[in-house]
């Protein structure tokens, strides 16, 4: 992690706060052995106990990646139960993704529901998002995957939804400025959607960070799990043995089961805004001793992508976003925004984030 975070804090020895902050606040609450083991099943007993009589014990969302790929193995294979796989085509799947998807709902007999997202809304929505000139390009995609599920749990009765959020791959929090905004500010999103939008967000699913967190969690009793923090959860270790069972294929890096998340990553974000999500993704996996820091500085130093690859996505994504090539040029050099230019309800969401905080709910670094 390096100043293109602007609140990076470090000490006099050169060491950063999100080091400091892994191992006071992290690691003494981190339990991957037995204590964690027995916390899993306790848990595993409980979701059970009440998806007793129902068709489903809890919901996992599915993208096909990684995180929530091994999560649905932890799921079925380690705790015993039954959940119903849950997947989101907002329109950009790889191949890759689709396939995994595929391999461990035949490989563990689970069934998957699908919700397609309308395109024409969500085309509408990320071309506002890329119009508005902030970095949270992705912001659209990360919407339709987190409420989609959310209101299908809480209009099917689901009581339990387990999360691959984990701390192994994780732990290092992005920081908001590079366009990691913490949960949907519903103000914000149709802000910006009645300046540049066209339409009208008719079936687009929004849900709102304050209904979530009130609505759902305290007054519907909604529960979250997060499986992966109490487990052995090593990066390789875990491709290897997806890829072992089920034929499940690695993907060159996080996110990349998504085309315009890979492009926006990639390209978009580090050569308009300088902001390079693989330092956090990086400093992560060199906390967690899975990498070590010349590796991590060696592989940052150049793009994850060729760039003729990259060039080809940038006129895929102007394409199937109904741009020109030079439409979606002029859009790249225009004058960079912040949230703080539209409006929003961030000190609310900051003022949550600092309880979950105080009361150890949140044992990442947020900002």
């Amino acid at each position: 992690m390096d100043t293109s975070d602007p609140n990076i804090v470090f000490d006099s020895t050169g060491i950063s706060d999100y080091y400091h902050n892994f191992h006071k606040n992290i690691v003494p609450y981190w339990h991957t052995d037995e204590r964690g083991y027995n916390e899993l099943m306790h848990i595993a007993e409980k979701i059970k106990k009440e998806g007793k009589g129902k068709d489903f014990d809890c919901i996992i969302g599915l993208s096909g990646g990684l995180d929530s790929s091994y999560l649905t193995y932890v799921a079925k294979e380690i705790m015993g139960i039954r959940p119903l796989l849950f997947h989101v085509d907002a329109g950009w799947n790889t191949d890759k993704a689709v396939g995994n998807i595929e391999k461990l709902c035949n490989g563990l007999g689970l069934e998957l529901f699908t919700e397609v997202i309308n395109w024409e809304e969500m085309k509408d929505l990320q071309v506002a998002f890329l119009k508005a000139q902030t970095p949270g390009q992705d912001g659209p995609q990360d919407i339709a995957f987190f409420s989609g599920m959310y209101k299908f749990a809480r209009k099917h009765k689901i009581k339990y939804v387990l999360t691959g959020a984990n701390f192994s791959t994780e732990c290092c929090k992005e920081p908001p400025e590079w366009g990691a905004y913490p949960g949907i500010d519903k103000i914000f999103v149709m802000d910006i959607y009645n300046k540049f939008g066209k339409g009208k967000l008719k079936t687009f699913p929004i849900l709102d960070i304050l209904e979530y967190k009130v609505w759902y969690q305290v007054f519907l009793g909604m529960k979250v799990f997060k499986p992966l923090n109490l487990v052995p959860y090593i990066k390789k270790d875990a491709e290897n043995l997806l890829f072992e069972k089920f034929g499940w294929e690695k993907f060159q890096h996080k996110h990349h089961e998504s085309r315009f998340t890979r492009f926006y990553e990639d390209y978009w974000l580090p050569r308009k805004f300088g902001f390079e999500k693989r330092r956090a993704h990086f400093s992560s996996l060199i906390l967690t001793g899975q990498m070590t820091r010349n590796e991590a500085l060696d592989r940052i130093s150049k793009p994850e992508l060729d760039e003729q690859t990259l060039i080809n996505e940038f006129e895929y994504v102007a394409h199937k976003l109904d741009l020109s090539v030079d439409e979606l040029q002029k859009l790249f050099e225009g004058k960079n925004k912040t949230f703080k230019d539209y409006r929003n309800k961030r000190h609310i969401i900051n003022l949550g984030g600092k309880v979950l905080t105080m009361l150890k709910l949140e044992k990442r670094l947020i900002r």
